[in-house]
Parts: structure tokens; sequence; C-alpha cells
């Protein structure tokens, strides 16, 4: 029988010459591609951040290379990366075997690097251009919901204080009015009715002190006097935590008490499938090749807000806009069309109908909508199923959640009545009215004449490999699924780590 054969494992051994750190780190490793990128950044505005004097700090460059492979490797815990410095080889011989605590890290991380994030991201960006990875005339724009560390169960919802506000000013009604009863054969009647559609503190303690003037000395009702006990205890003092409350809210529907600036969204990531909202953050992207080119995050839900402001830090980070723009439907608003018009984008924007109009869906679902009706341009007018011809009964305005104002123009039907198709065609007793925005319709033309031409369905399908991919790497393979920190600056700084290392990853890829 062969005898078994073992290699030699001495664990003591020594060595004449000591083994160089690099040797065991391969070319192309992401490791090195960090220490190649970061050496090629101007960080003198991160330099300048440090104070002369005192003992001497860490270098910010060595710092810099090792959160960012730390990210890289789906290592984000501080803790776990002092260890790593201490035990990994590659963090070992990339950061020239120094050792910074956990507090060293963090604080980098958070406070010294956080304010030229953006800069540092642009700058990598920039590099990656140069070497044709990626272009900065053609975005892939879309959002995701991240949950934000935050209690889901401590919330100040903007429809609840309205509510109550509302519940205020009909009980402080009702005492003012038996106020006013009480004294109505007296000279103290106070003529002039107050308005209680809007109440404030100052308000409320002016019309309490009012009501216990006016039924002073008065026989009333026990129930009148606890309201109007409660209302002079409490009631000044809700309004101001309600104002408080509202400006926190600032135009939001909710808000998270452990975390302020996360608003409650429902989220796709929902297991129990039964639509739950969570605190989270709407985190929107650009992309090309999949490479991030630009990110932010908005406390709103809906991708339709964003779109302006986005754009609008994207031409702040690299000085111009990029040439085409090209997003799902829940950008196609008016708005996002007319941003996107005076800034000279060419906008591959889906709108909520497309896909039904291309499936003849629409059409079949609804034969007698007002897009499916024949305009008069010229004379302004429309002609209903039945060829009469529906005028222009004039115009009216109306502003979205921004405060962007549309245009709407109505158009009445002269005669429906015995008309045969008044059933299929609307459900109104009187003649059919439509509301039409021309504006709108005009930007669906182009934009339905942009997406289905050949540079537009090509564009549509590398948008569903392109920046949707980036989100499922990021949310399944690196795991960002919920935010660590709270507050939106440290929670953009936080995504911000993540977009550079996913960048440089595809680099290394």
């Amino acid at each position: 029988m062969t005898q078994a054969r073992f290699k030699t494992y001495t664990r003591d051994q020594l060595q004449l010459l000591p083994q160089r750190w690099d040797e065991k780190i391969k070319q192309g490793h992401p490791v090195r591609i960090v220490d190649q990128v970061v050496a090629h950044l101007n960080l003198s505005a991160l330099y300048r951040s440090y104070k002369g004097g005192g003992t001497s700090s860490h270098h910010p460059k060595m710092l810099l290379k090792a959160i960012i492979y730390a990210y890289i490797r789906n290592i984000y815990s501080s803790r776990k990366i002092e260890d790593a410095l201490k035990s990994d080889i590659n963090f070992i011989w990339r950061c020239g075997n120094c050792e910074p605590d956990h507090h060293t890290i963090n604080r980098f991380r958070s406070e010294k690097a956080a304010p030229v994030l953006k800069d540092i991201f642009k700058q990598i960006v920039l590099l990656l251009a140069q070497e044709g990875l990626v272009s900065l005339k053609e975005a892939y724009v879309d959002g995701t919901k991240i949950e934000a560390n935050a209690n889901r169960y401590t919330f100040v919802w903007g429809n609840a204080i309205k509510t109550n506000k509302e519940k205020m000013a009909g009980q402080l009604d009702e005492l003012w009015q038996y106020a006013q009863e009480a004294v109505a054969s007296e000279e103290r009647r106070d003529s002039a009715p107050l308005d209680f559609k809007t109440i404030d503190a100052a308000k409320v303690r002016d019309t309490v002190k009012k009501i216990e003037e006016a039924i002073k000395d008065k026989q009333i009702d026990k129930k009148v006097k606890q309201k109007l006990r409660y209302a002079s205890k409490h009631f000044a003092g809700k309004l101001d935590e309600y104002q408080a409350k509202e400006e926190v809210l600032d135009g939001r529907s909710s808000y998270s008490k452990t975390d302020t600036d996360a608003t409650f969204m429902r989220m796709k990531e929902d297991p129990m499938n039964n639509g739950q909202l969570k605190p989270g953050y709407n985190v929107q992207i650009s992309t090309n090749n999949q490479i991030i080119t630009n990110y932010d995050l908005y406390p709103n839900p809906a991708d339709t807000l964003t779109l302006p402001a986005h754009l609008e830090s994207y031409k702040e980070l690299y000085g111009h806009a990029p040439q085409s723009v090209t997003a799902d439907s829940g950008y196609g608003s008016e708005q996002n069309y007319e941003c996107l018009e005076a800034d000279n984008i060419t906008a591959y924007v889906k709108y909520n109908t497309f896909h039904q109009e291309q499936q003849g869906e629409r059409l079949k679902k609804y034969p007698f909508a007002p897009e499916h009706l024949y305009y008069n341009k010229e004379q302004d007018y429309y002609v209903c199923p039945m060829g009469q011809h529906m005028e222009n009964k004039g115009t009216y305005s109306k502003k979205n959640d921004n405060g962007f104002e549309q245009t709407i123009s109505r158009y009445e039907a002269k005669r429906c009545t015995g008309c045969p198709l008044r059933g299929a065609c609307h459900k109104s007793k009187e003649n059919r009215i439509i509301e039409v925005n021309h504006t709108l319709n005009r930007h669906k033309q182009k934009a339905r004449e942009l997406l289905t031409s050949e540079p537009g369905i090509a564009h549509r399908k590398q948008r569903a490999q392109d920046v949707e991919a980036v989100f499922g790497n990021i949310k399944q393979n690196k795991g960002l699924r919920r935010f660590m920190l709270r507050g939106k600056q440290k929670v953009t700084t936080e995504f911000g780590w993540i977009a550079i290392a996913h960048n440089l990853m595809k680099k290394a890829a």
C-alpha cells in the first residue's frame, strides 16, 4: 500500500527576506482599482477640513481608500472595518499597515468626508468617462424607495392634524354661539361673527377669554362648563404643537418621530403583501452603462415630483444637462416635459397610458375618451361620436403639489338628449363636458413620436437593463434595504459611499 505524502507545514518558519504584501494580491483586484482611482483625485477640499496643531492625524487618503474598499466588500460597520484593517491582507497592504480605530473611521466617514463626498463622486465619474466607461450625454433615470432607520409605529399624519384642528374649530364655534345666546338680551352681545375656518393659539385664547367674560355669573349647562374648561386648558397648547409639526411636515403627508426627514411610503419589499406603510426615502439616480452618474434623496414618494430637482442637481454637478433622458411612465407629467424641453433635452419619457395605446387596449376600453375624438385646432372644437361640435366653454388653472400651474380647457356638447350613444359615451345627466390639457397633449404627441422611433425603442430597452440593474445590485448584492443612519443629510452621505463603491466595482468588473 502506497503511503500518503503531505506538503511541508511549518507554522513558525522564519524567512530570510520579508515577503511583499502586494505579491499576494492579483492584478485587477478591486483594491488595486481603488488605489489607482483615489491616487488621481484632487482632495484639497478634504485636506482643508483638518485644523493645524495638535497630534498628527491618520492620512485622509488612506482612510478614503479603506472606507471605499470596505463598502465594495459590503463591510459597513466601523468596528468591522477596524477589524479588517488588522486582519485582511488587502486592507493591510493598501493602508500601509495603519490601524485607525472605529471612532476615527466613523468621524472621517460622517464628518470630514461628508461635505465633499459629492465632489469626490463627481471626480470618479469624470475619470470613468475619460476611460470611455460612461457617457454623460445620456441619462437613464429611475427611483426606488428604501426604508429609513426609524420607528414604524411612531408617526405624525398631516390629515390627522387637519381633522383635529377642524374639530377644535367646530367646538369653539359651538361655545361661541352658546355664549352669544346667553347674552342675547344684553348689550354685551358681539354682533360680529367670528371666522373659525382657520384658528391659531392666539385666536383660541382670545375667544375663550371673551366666552368666559360673556357667561360670567350666568347659569350655564354643566357640559358647556366642562367643554370650556377643556378648551381653555388644552386647545392653545395643542395648536402650538400642531403648528410645530406642520413646519416639520413642510407639505408632506406624514413623517416619523424618530427620523423627521423620513416619510411613510408603500414599499415594494413587503413580505406580507398588505401594502404596509413604512418610513423611507425616495432614492433617485441617473445611470449610464450601469454606472451611477447622479444621486439624490427625496421625502416625497412620487417619482413625478422629483425630476426637475434631480436634473438641476445634475447640472450643478457637471455644469451641463444630459442630451437625452430616458425614464418610465412615473415621470410623464406636463411639468417634467416642460422642464426637459426648456433644457433642450431629448425626452424618451413615457406617459401613463403609453403602453395601453401601443397595445390598443385604451381604444377598446375607452372608445369615447377625449383623446379619441376629432379636434379642429383652427376653430377650437371637438367632434362628439355623433358628429356634433363640442364648443370651448372657457379655461381654468390648477396647481399640482409642486406649485406647477396647468391650464385646462372645457368643451361641451350641444344636445345629448335622445342620443343613441349617450349611455356608452358618458354618464352625466346633462350634456357631456370634457376637460382637455392641450399643452400636455402636445407633449404626449412629441413623446409618442420619440418613443416609437428606432432610437427611442433602443433607449427603452437599454433603460430596463441599465438603471434597474443598478438598483438590483445595490439592494440584493450590497444588501441596502434599510438605511443605518437617520436624517436626510446623513442618509444621503450613506448612499453616496454606496454609489462610489458600486461605480468602482463596475470598473473592476
